[in-house]
């Protein structure tokens, strides 16, 4: 009889330490799942015109390096060049206005464009991790940065200490 006893008693402890064991299991592989960052949020409205724009500066750049090994380099590139430079010549002559500058995003996940300044207002697009901007004022508060996406007219606001001056060439 001291035997049976012997053994519930063990049989007890045992199925103690197994639920236990897998319940401790189960919440660190949960654990370790959200210690995965999420993928980085594409917005629907960045994304058409960021691969619009890529074809298009790809184009002429593929031309160039076709045309560079012979003598139609030196009488393509007129051609080419001219209507490179045509897009490139729209943004270069609207001088920036008093107090704005060129700049990029550091934060690598992107950013929120917001159309005012502060958490609550309405998200109007993001800008991507690197993508070139202008920095055209800052809020009184210096928490907040209007900018301008470079080679488009959409403009809004960004949290500041986010973004760096870009030296201009």
């Amino acid at each position: 009889m001291l035997s049976g006893f012997t053994k519930f008693i063990l049989g007890f402890f045992l199925a103690i330490a197994v639920l236990l064991g897998g319940g401790v299991a189960v919440a660190l592989y949960f654990m370790n799942r959200t210690g995965i960052p999420p993928a980085k949020p594409v917005f629907s409205n960045d994304s058409p015109s960021v691969k619009a724009q890529a074809p298009k500066a790809t184009e002429p750049g593929g031309g160039k390096s076709t045309l560079t090994p012979g003598t139609q380099a030196q009488s393509s590139p007129s051609p080419t060049s001219s209507s490179t430079e045509s897009p490139k010549a729209t943004p270069s002559p609207k001088p920036l206005p008093s107090g704005a500058y060129r700049g990029r995003v550091s934060w690598a996940e992107g950013l929120s464009l917001r159309s005012q300044p502060n958490q609550e207002a309405e998200k109007i697009g993001g800008v991507g991790f690197n993508q070139k901007i202008i920095i055209l004022s800052e809020s009184e508060d210096k928490s907040w940065q209007k900018i301008r996406l470079e080679g488009s007219e959409q403009e809004g606001w960004v949290k500041a200490g986010n973004t760096e001056k870009v030296d201009e060439q």
